[in-house]
C-alpha cells in the first residue's frame, strides 16, 4: 500500500508518482537515462551490482526488473539468484565480484571503502568506470529505496 496518493493515469505507478513533483521527475529520469543508456561499465557488471542494491533495498520492482537495455542474453536467472553469494559463486568474474562488493559496501558500510578496497578496484576498473559505477550504485540506492519506502514498489504491477 503506497504511503502517498499516486496520481491517476495509464502509466505504471512508479512513473505516475512523478506527476506530484515533475521538476524532480525530470532529474530522476535524466539519472536513469545516464545509468541505463550512457554507462561505460559492461551491462553484466552493472546488472549484478544493481541486483545487489535491489536486494538490499528490498524493492520489489528492482528485484524483478529484467529490462535493462543490452542485458538480453547477458545474464541468466542463476546469475541473478547468486548475487548474495558473490564471494563464493563460481559464475562471476573478478570484475563482477568487485562490482557487487562495491554496491554492497556502498549501501551498507560506505566507511569501509578504504584505500585497500580502492586499490583492488583500480586494478580492474579505470577511474572513469569507477565514477560511472558509483553514480549507477548511488542512483539505484536512492531511487529504489524511494520506491520501497513510499510503498510504491508493492503497489506496482510487475511482469
Amino acid at each position: 500500500m503506497p504511503q502517498i496518493d499516486i496520481p491517476e493515469g495509464h502509466a505504471d505507478p512508479e512513473v505516475r508518482v512523478w506527476a506530484l513533483r515533475p521538476e524532480m521527475g525530470v532529474g530522476a529520469a535524466a539519472l536513469s537515462h545516464a545509468i541505463y543508456d550512457q554507462s561505460i561499465v559492461p551491462v553484466r557488471e552493472r546488472e549484478l551490482a544493481r541486483m545487489r542494491i535491489a536486494l538490499i533495498n528490498d524493492c520489489a520492482i528492482c528485484r524483478q526488473w529484467r529490462s535493462t537495455p543490452g542485458a538480453d542474453g547477458q545474464l541468466t536467472e542463476t546469475d541473478y539468484a547468486h548475487v548474495e553469494e558473490w564471494q563464493s559463486h563460481s559464475g562471476y568474474s573478478e570484475r563482477e565480484r568487485l562490482a557487487i562488493e562495491y554496491a554492497e559496501r556502498f549501501a551498507l558500510d560506505h566507511h569501509s571503502l578504504d584505500d585497500d578496497f580502492f586499490g583492488r578496484l583500480r586494478a580492474h576498473f579505470s577511474d572513469a568506470e569507477i565514477l560511472d559505477l558509483t553514480v549507477c550504485v548511488g542512483g539505484w540506492l536512492a531511487l529504489g529505496r524511494t520506491l520501497h519506502v513510499l510503498g510504491i514498489d508493492g503497489y506496482c504491477r510487475i511482469g
